[in-house]
Protein backbone atom coordinates (compact mmCIF):
# COMPACT_ATOMS: atom_id res chain seq x y z
CA UNK A 1 0.00 0.00 0.00
CA UNK A 2 1.07 3.56 -0.69
CA UNK A 3 1.07 6.37 1.86
CA UNK A 4 -1.04 9.35 0.69
CA UNK A 5 -0.53 12.23 3.16
CA UNK A 6 -1.50 14.64 0.36
CA UNK A 7 -5.14 13.59 0.85
CA UNK A 8 -5.21 14.81 4.44
CA UNK A 9 -6.91 18.16 5.06
CA UNK A 10 -5.04 21.11 6.48
CA UNK A 11 -4.99 20.87 10.25
CA UNK A 12 -5.66 17.12 10.29
CA UNK A 13 -5.27 15.55 13.75
CA UNK A 14 -1.81 14.26 14.52
CA UNK A 15 -1.54 10.58 13.75
CA UNK A 16 -4.20 10.51 11.02
CA UNK A 17 -2.91 8.51 8.02
CA UNK A 18 -4.25 7.76 4.53
CA UNK A 19 -3.10 4.89 2.32
CA UNK A 20 -3.90 3.86 -1.23
CA UNK A 21 -4.39 0.09 -1.08
CA UNK A 22 -4.52 -0.65 -4.82
CA UNK A 23 -2.13 0.91 -7.31
CA UNK A 24 -2.49 -0.99 -10.61
CA UNK A 25 -3.56 0.91 -13.70
CA UNK A 26 -6.82 -1.04 -13.67
CA UNK A 27 -10.00 -0.04 -11.81
CA UNK A 28 -10.11 -1.64 -8.37
CA UNK A 29 -12.41 -1.00 -5.44
CA UNK A 30 -13.80 -2.07 -2.13
CA UNK A 31 -16.79 -4.38 -2.11
CA UNK A 32 -20.07 -2.53 -1.42
CA UNK A 33 -19.94 -1.25 2.16
CA UNK A 34 -22.80 -3.37 3.53
CA UNK A 35 -21.00 -6.63 2.63
CA UNK A 36 -19.56 -8.95 5.29
CA UNK A 37 -16.02 -9.00 3.92
CA UNK A 38 -13.86 -8.54 7.06
CA UNK A 39 -12.35 -11.10 9.39
CA UNK A 40 -13.61 -10.46 12.94
CA UNK A 41 -10.12 -9.55 14.17
CA UNK A 42 -10.09 -6.57 11.73
CA UNK A 43 -6.82 -7.79 10.18
CA UNK A 44 -7.95 -8.97 6.74
CA UNK A 45 -10.62 -7.92 4.26
CA UNK A 46 -11.73 -8.71 0.73
CA UNK A 47 -11.59 -6.17 -2.10
CA UNK A 48 -11.53 -6.68 -5.86
CA UNK A 49 -9.67 -5.73 -9.00
CA UNK A 50 -11.18 -4.95 -12.39
CA UNK A 51 -14.36 -3.92 -10.63
CA UNK A 52 -16.38 -0.91 -9.52
CA UNK A 53 -18.18 0.04 -6.28
CA UNK A 54 -21.39 -1.72 -7.33
CA UNK A 55 -19.91 -5.00 -8.52
CA UNK A 56 -18.16 -6.40 -11.58
CA UNK A 57 -18.74 -7.85 -15.03
CA UNK A 58 -19.31 -11.60 -14.63
CA UNK A 59 -17.68 -12.18 -18.03
CA UNK A 60 -14.52 -10.20 -17.21
CA UNK A 61 -11.51 -12.57 -17.03
CA UNK A 62 -9.46 -9.93 -15.18
CA UNK A 63 -11.82 -9.76 -12.22
CA UNK A 64 -10.41 -11.14 -8.98
CA UNK A 65 -11.34 -11.03 -5.31
CA UNK A 66 -8.26 -10.19 -3.26
CA UNK A 67 -7.40 -10.73 0.38
CA UNK A 68 -5.90 -7.53 1.78
CA UNK A 69 -3.67 -8.35 4.76
CA UNK A 70 -3.42 -5.20 6.85
CA UNK A 71 -0.93 -6.80 9.23
CA UNK A 72 1.41 -7.47 6.33
CA UNK A 73 1.58 -3.98 4.88
CA UNK A 74 -1.66 -4.31 2.90
CA UNK A 75 -0.40 -7.21 0.79
CA UNK A 76 -2.98 -8.18 -1.83
CA UNK A 77 -3.41 -11.91 -2.43
CA UNK A 78 -5.80 -13.21 -5.15
CA UNK A 79 -8.27 -15.71 -3.69
CA UNK A 80 -10.50 -16.30 -6.74
CA UNK A 81 -9.70 -16.78 -10.41
CA UNK A 82 -12.99 -18.25 -11.66
CA UNK A 83 -15.03 -16.44 -14.27
CA UNK A 84 -18.29 -15.18 -12.79
CA UNK A 85 -17.19 -15.03 -9.14
CA UNK A 86 -19.59 -12.80 -7.19
CA UNK A 87 -21.35 -12.30 -3.85
CA UNK A 88 -18.44 -12.69 -1.37
CA UNK A 89 -19.04 -13.23 2.36
CA UNK A 90 -16.50 -14.09 5.05
CA UNK A 91 -17.67 -16.55 7.68
CA UNK A 92 -18.29 -15.04 11.15
CA UNK A 93 -15.25 -16.88 12.54
CA UNK A 94 -13.03 -15.48 9.78
CA UNK A 95 -11.98 -18.93 8.54
CA UNK A 96 -13.69 -19.07 5.13
CA UNK A 97 -14.66 -16.98 2.15
CA UNK A 98 -17.97 -17.99 0.58
CA UNK A 99 -18.82 -16.81 -2.92
CA UNK A 100 -20.99 -17.69 -5.90
CA UNK A 101 -20.13 -18.54 -9.50
CA UNK A 102 -22.72 -16.98 -11.79
CA UNK A 103 -22.99 -18.73 -15.15
CA UNK A 104 -26.62 -17.88 -15.81
CA UNK A 105 -28.88 -16.18 -18.29
CA UNK A 106 -32.60 -15.61 -17.65
CA UNK A 107 -34.26 -19.01 -17.62
CA UNK A 108 -31.06 -21.03 -17.94
CA UNK A 109 -27.53 -21.65 -16.68
CA UNK A 110 -25.81 -22.62 -13.48
CA UNK A 111 -25.18 -21.05 -10.05
CA UNK A 112 -22.63 -22.60 -7.71
CA UNK A 113 -21.97 -21.76 -4.05
CA UNK A 114 -18.28 -22.20 -3.26
CA UNK A 115 -16.15 -22.00 -0.11
CA UNK A 116 -12.41 -21.59 0.38
CA UNK A 117 -10.23 -21.07 3.43
CA UNK A 118 -8.86 -17.55 3.74
CA UNK A 119 -5.37 -18.88 2.97
CA UNK A 120 -6.65 -20.29 -0.37
CA UNK A 121 -6.76 -23.93 0.77
CA UNK A 122 -9.61 -26.45 0.71
CA UNK A 123 -11.68 -24.90 -2.06
CA UNK A 124 -14.97 -26.77 -2.47
CA UNK A 125 -18.37 -26.48 -4.09
CA UNK A 126 -21.23 -26.70 -1.58
CA UNK A 127 -24.26 -26.41 -3.85
CA UNK A 128 -25.00 -26.32 -7.58
CA UNK A 129 -28.27 -24.88 -8.85
CA UNK A 130 -28.67 -25.77 -12.55
CA UNK A 131 -32.42 -26.40 -12.52
CA UNK A 132 -35.45 -24.64 -11.04
CA UNK A 133 -35.14 -23.70 -7.36
CA UNK A 134 -36.53 -26.68 -5.42
CA UNK A 135 -40.27 -26.46 -4.93
CA UNK A 136 -40.68 -23.81 -7.65
CA UNK A 137 -40.67 -23.40 -11.43
CA UNK A 138 -38.19 -20.49 -11.21
CA UNK A 139 -34.56 -20.50 -12.30
CA UNK A 140 -32.18 -18.02 -10.68
CA UNK A 141 -30.21 -15.50 -12.77
CA UNK A 142 -28.94 -11.91 -12.62
CA UNK A 143 -27.51 -12.48 -9.14
CA UNK A 144 -27.28 -9.45 -6.88
CA UNK A 145 -23.52 -8.78 -6.48
CA UNK A 146 -23.62 -9.25 -2.69
CA UNK A 147 -24.47 -12.25 -0.57
CA UNK A 148 -25.09 -12.16 3.18
CA UNK A 149 -24.25 -14.73 5.84
CA UNK A 150 -26.06 -15.39 9.11
CA UNK A 151 -24.23 -14.62 12.34
CA UNK A 152 -24.12 -18.33 13.22
CA UNK A 153 -22.48 -19.07 9.85
CA UNK A 154 -25.12 -21.64 8.88
CA UNK A 155 -27.01 -19.85 6.09
CA UNK A 156 -26.13 -17.63 3.12
CA UNK A 157 -28.70 -15.58 1.22
CA UNK A 158 -28.54 -13.93 -2.18
CA UNK A 159 -31.20 -12.35 -4.38
CA UNK A 160 -31.71 -12.52 -8.12
CA UNK A 161 -34.03 -12.57 -11.12
CA UNK A 162 -36.54 -15.38 -11.51
CA UNK A 163 -37.81 -14.65 -15.03
CA UNK A 164 -37.54 -16.90 -18.08
CA UNK A 165 -36.34 -14.12 -20.41
CA UNK A 166 -39.66 -13.93 -22.24
CA UNK A 167 -42.25 -12.92 -19.64
CA UNK A 168 -42.89 -9.27 -18.81
CA UNK A 169 -43.24 -8.37 -15.13
CA UNK A 170 -41.38 -11.47 -13.97
CA UNK A 171 -40.45 -11.74 -10.29
CA UNK A 172 -37.23 -11.38 -8.35
CA UNK A 173 -36.57 -13.29 -5.17
CA UNK A 174 -34.46 -14.08 -2.12
CA UNK A 175 -32.83 -17.51 -1.98
CA UNK A 176 -31.39 -18.89 1.27
CA UNK A 177 -28.70 -21.59 1.10
CA UNK A 178 -28.07 -23.99 3.98
CA UNK A 179 -24.29 -24.32 4.25
CA UNK A 180 -24.30 -27.68 6.02
CA UNK A 181 -26.83 -29.50 3.81
CA UNK A 182 -26.07 -27.75 0.52
CA UNK A 183 -29.77 -27.12 -0.06
CA UNK A 184 -31.58 -23.88 -0.88
CA UNK A 185 -35.04 -22.35 -0.56
CA UNK A 186 -36.87 -19.42 -2.15
CA UNK A 187 -38.24 -17.44 0.81
CA UNK A 188 -39.91 -14.45 -0.87
CA UNK A 189 -40.46 -13.23 -4.42
CA UNK A 190 -42.32 -10.69 -6.54
CA UNK A 191 -41.74 -8.10 -9.29
CA UNK A 192 -40.76 -5.28 -6.88
CA UNK A 193 -37.67 -7.02 -5.39
CA UNK A 194 -35.22 -6.00 -8.15
CA UNK A 195 -32.70 -4.30 -5.82
CA UNK A 196 -33.07 -6.18 -2.56
CA UNK A 197 -29.82 -5.39 -0.69
CA UNK A 198 -30.31 -8.43 1.62
CA UNK A 199 -28.46 -8.16 4.93
CA UNK A 200 -28.57 -10.74 7.68
CA UNK A 201 -28.77 -9.40 11.22
CA UNK A 202 -25.38 -9.60 12.91
CA UNK A 203 -26.94 -10.23 16.28
CA UNK A 204 -25.79 -13.47 17.96
CA UNK A 205 -29.28 -13.94 19.41
CA UNK A 206 -30.61 -17.35 18.23
CA UNK A 207 -33.86 -15.78 17.04
CA UNK A 208 -32.59 -12.45 15.65
CA UNK A 209 -29.87 -14.20 13.62
CA UNK A 210 -32.61 -15.36 11.24
CA UNK A 211 -33.67 -11.78 10.37
CA UNK A 212 -32.80 -10.30 6.97
CA UNK A 213 -33.06 -6.59 6.09
CA UNK A 214 -34.45 -6.21 2.55
CA UNK A 215 -35.41 -3.37 0.19
CA UNK A 216 -38.58 -3.30 -1.90
CA UNK A 217 -38.55 -1.06 -4.98
CA UNK A 218 -42.20 -0.18 -5.50
CA UNK A 219 -43.04 1.07 -9.00
CA UNK A 220 -39.94 -0.39 -10.63
CA UNK A 221 -40.03 -1.43 -14.29
CA UNK A 222 -37.97 -4.26 -15.80
CA UNK A 223 -38.06 -5.82 -19.26
CA UNK A 224 -38.49 -9.53 -19.90
CA UNK A 225 -34.74 -10.12 -19.58
CA UNK A 226 -34.64 -8.50 -16.14
CA UNK A 227 -32.96 -5.28 -17.27
CA UNK A 228 -34.17 -2.48 -14.99
CA UNK A 229 -35.53 0.54 -16.86
CA UNK A 230 -37.02 2.29 -13.80
CA UNK A 231 -35.68 1.58 -10.33
CA UNK A 232 -38.62 3.00 -8.36
CA UNK A 233 -41.76 5.01 -8.91
CA UNK A 234 -44.32 6.96 -6.92
CA UNK A 235 -43.31 7.27 -3.28
CA UNK A 236 -40.24 5.13 -3.79
CA UNK A 237 -38.78 2.13 -2.03
CA UNK A 238 -39.44 0.91 1.47
CA UNK A 239 -37.41 -1.33 3.74
CA UNK A 240 -38.51 -4.49 5.50
CA UNK A 241 -37.23 -7.23 7.77
CA UNK A 242 -38.13 -10.84 7.04
CA UNK A 243 -37.25 -14.09 8.77
CA UNK A 244 -35.13 -16.35 6.56
CA UNK A 245 -37.92 -18.93 6.31
CA UNK A 246 -40.19 -16.31 4.71
CA UNK A 247 -42.25 -15.53 7.83
CA UNK A 248 -42.47 -12.54 10.19
CA UNK A 249 -42.57 -9.83 7.51
CA UNK A 250 -42.06 -6.41 9.15
CA UNK A 251 -41.70 -2.76 8.14
CA UNK A 252 -39.08 -0.10 8.81
CA UNK A 253 -40.63 3.36 9.46
CA UNK A 254 -38.88 5.20 6.63
CA UNK A 255 -40.03 7.12 3.54
CA UNK A 256 -43.12 6.80 1.34
CA UNK A 257 -44.91 9.96 2.50
CA UNK A 258 -44.19 12.01 -0.62
CA UNK A 259 -41.51 14.03 1.16
CA UNK A 260 -39.05 11.49 2.56
CA UNK A 261 -37.59 8.94 0.15
CA UNK A 262 -35.24 6.06 0.95
CA UNK A 263 -32.05 6.61 -1.04
CA UNK A 264 -31.37 2.89 -1.33
CA UNK A 265 -28.72 2.25 1.31
CA UNK A 266 -29.34 0.95 4.81
CA UNK A 267 -27.57 -1.31 7.27
CA UNK A 268 -27.88 -2.78 10.74
CA UNK A 269 -26.38 -0.80 13.60
CA UNK A 270 -23.67 -3.27 14.54
CA UNK A 271 -25.07 -6.35 16.26
CA UNK A 272 -28.18 -4.54 17.46
CA UNK A 273 -31.73 -4.99 16.18
CA UNK A 274 -31.79 -1.32 15.12
CA UNK A 275 -31.02 -0.26 11.54
CA UNK A 276 -30.04 3.00 9.82
CA UNK A 277 -31.03 4.30 6.39
CA UNK A 278 -30.15 7.33 4.28
CA UNK A 279 -33.11 9.39 3.12
CA UNK A 280 -33.66 12.29 0.73
CA UNK A 281 -36.21 14.89 1.76
CA UNK A 282 -37.86 17.56 -0.34
CA UNK A 283 -38.47 19.87 2.62
CA UNK A 284 -35.99 20.61 3.95
CA UNK A 285 -33.82 19.61 0.95
CA UNK A 286 -31.49 17.28 2.84
CA UNK A 287 -30.04 13.77 2.87
CA UNK A 288 -30.53 12.50 6.39
CA UNK A 289 -29.51 9.44 8.42
CA UNK A 290 -32.53 7.94 10.16
CA UNK A 291 -32.38 5.09 12.67
CA UNK A 292 -35.34 2.79 13.16
CA UNK A 293 -36.73 -0.45 14.57
CA UNK A 294 -38.85 -2.93 12.61
CA UNK A 295 -42.58 -2.91 13.38
CA UNK A 296 -45.41 -5.28 12.35
CA UNK A 297 -46.31 -5.04 8.66
CA UNK A 298 -48.90 -2.33 8.07
CA UNK A 299 -49.21 -1.99 4.29
CA UNK A 300 -46.05 -0.30 2.96
CA UNK A 301 -46.75 3.08 4.57
CA UNK A 302 -43.15 3.78 5.56
CA UNK A 303 -42.82 6.70 7.94
CA UNK A 304 -46.51 6.30 8.90
CA UNK A 305 -46.02 2.71 10.12
CA UNK A 306 -48.00 2.36 13.36
CA UNK A 307 -45.71 1.86 16.37
CA UNK A 308 -42.71 2.65 14.19
CA UNK A 309 -39.69 3.83 16.20
CA UNK A 310 -37.35 6.27 14.43
CA UNK A 311 -34.63 8.75 15.30
CA UNK A 312 -33.00 11.42 13.10
CA UNK A 313 -29.32 10.83 13.82
CA UNK A 314 -28.20 13.67 11.55
CA UNK A 315 -30.35 16.45 13.03
CA UNK A 316 -27.45 18.21 14.76
CA UNK A 317 -25.49 18.52 11.49
CA UNK A 318 -26.25 21.70 9.50
CA UNK A 319 -27.89 20.83 6.15
CA UNK A 320 -26.85 17.14 6.12
CA UNK A 321 -26.02 15.65 2.73
CA UNK A 322 -25.15 12.08 3.73
CA UNK A 323 -25.33 9.25 1.20
CA UNK A 324 -23.48 6.04 2.11
CA UNK A 325 -22.32 4.95 5.54
CA UNK A 326 -21.51 2.02 7.82
CA UNK A 327 -20.99 1.29 11.52
CA UNK A 328 -18.52 -0.76 13.51
CA UNK A 329 -19.67 -4.12 14.89
CA UNK A 330 -20.28 -2.64 18.36
CA UNK A 331 -22.62 0.00 16.92
CA UNK A 332 -20.64 2.83 18.52
CA UNK A 333 -19.05 4.54 15.49
CA UNK A 334 -20.35 5.56 12.09
CA UNK A 335 -18.48 6.64 8.97
CA UNK A 336 -20.25 8.41 6.11
CA UNK A 337 -19.65 10.30 2.89
CA UNK A 338 -21.19 13.71 2.43
CA UNK A 339 -21.67 16.39 -0.20
CA UNK A 340 -21.30 18.80 -1.78
CA UNK A 341 -20.33 16.41 -4.56
CA UNK A 342 -19.06 19.23 -6.76
CA UNK A 343 -15.97 19.64 -4.56
CA UNK A 344 -15.31 15.92 -4.07
CA UNK A 345 -17.28 15.76 -0.85
CA UNK A 346 -15.98 14.55 2.47
CA UNK A 347 -15.59 11.44 4.58
CA UNK A 348 -16.85 12.02 8.13
CA UNK A 349 -16.53 10.00 11.33
CA UNK A 350 -19.07 10.23 14.16
CA UNK A 351 -19.95 8.59 17.45
CA UNK A 352 -23.32 6.89 17.66
CA UNK A 353 -25.25 7.96 20.78
CA UNK A 354 -25.72 5.59 23.68
CA UNK A 355 -29.17 7.07 24.28
CA UNK A 356 -31.32 5.77 21.42
CA UNK A 357 -33.14 9.12 21.14
CA UNK A 358 -30.02 11.29 20.70
CA UNK A 359 -28.21 12.53 17.57
CA UNK A 360 -24.76 11.71 16.21
CA UNK A 361 -21.98 13.01 18.42
CA UNK A 362 -18.52 14.41 17.63
CA UNK A 363 -19.05 14.51 13.88
CA UNK A 364 -15.67 15.35 12.32
CA UNK A 365 -14.19 15.55 8.84
CA UNK A 366 -11.48 12.99 8.10
CA UNK A 367 -10.62 13.96 4.52
CA UNK A 368 -11.80 14.93 1.07
CA UNK A 369 -11.58 11.80 -1.13
CA UNK A 370 -11.53 13.96 -4.30
CA UNK A 371 -13.85 11.51 -6.06
CA UNK A 372 -15.62 12.42 -9.27
CA UNK A 373 -18.84 11.03 -7.72
CA UNK A 374 -19.84 9.22 -10.90
CA UNK A 375 -21.74 6.00 -10.19
CA UNK A 376 -18.61 3.99 -10.96
CA UNK A 377 -16.60 6.06 -8.48
CA UNK A 378 -18.83 6.18 -5.41
CA UNK A 379 -16.88 6.70 -2.20
CA UNK A 380 -18.81 4.05 -0.19
CA UNK A 381 -16.99 4.40 3.16
CA UNK A 382 -17.07 1.66 5.80
CA UNK A 383 -15.26 0.69 9.01
CA UNK A 384 -13.26 -2.28 10.20
CA UNK A 385 -15.25 -4.31 12.75
CA UNK A 386 -13.28 -2.79 15.64
CA UNK A 387 -13.98 0.73 14.37
CA UNK A 388 -10.33 1.80 14.27
CA UNK A 389 -9.88 1.97 10.49
CA UNK A 390 -11.93 3.42 7.63
CA UNK A 391 -12.04 2.50 3.95
CA UNK A 392 -13.26 4.31 0.85
CA UNK A 393 -13.00 4.47 -2.95
CA UNK A 394 -11.81 7.31 -5.15
CA UNK A 395 -10.84 7.96 -8.75
CA UNK A 396 -8.71 10.97 -7.78
CA UNK A 397 -5.72 9.46 -9.65
CA UNK A 398 -7.80 9.10 -12.82
CA UNK A 399 -8.32 5.38 -12.13
CA UNK A 400 -10.65 4.01 -9.47
CA UNK A 401 -8.69 2.72 -6.46
CA UNK A 402 -9.30 1.51 -2.90
CA UNK A 403 -8.08 3.55 0.11
CA UNK A 404 -7.74 3.31 3.87
CA UNK A 405 -7.67 5.95 6.63
CA UNK A 406 -6.65 5.37 10.26
CA UNK A 407 -5.15 6.99 13.32
CA UNK A 408 -8.05 8.89 14.86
Amino acid sequence: MKSRPDLLPEGAPEGLEVFQLTTEGIPSSHVYMEAQIFTPDSRRLILHRSAHPHGSDRKDPAHRYLVCDLEDGGELIPITDELGATGPSISPDGAYLYYFINQTDPGSGRVALRRVRMDGAERETLCVLDAPIPGTSFRLSRLYPLSTISSDGKRIAISGFLGDGMTEGAPWGLVVFDVESGTCELVTHGPSWCNMHPQYSRSPDPDACHDVLIQENHGNICDASGAVTRLTGGNGADIHVIRDDGTSFRDMPWGRDGNEFCQGHQCWRGRSERAITSTSTRQPPECQLIEGVAAPHAGHVGIATPSGVRNDLSRSFPNPQFYHFATDIAGKRLITDSGPRETGGGVYLANLPEDEADALENVRLLLNPRSSWTKDAHVHPFLSPDGTTGFFNSDETGVLQAYMVRGW
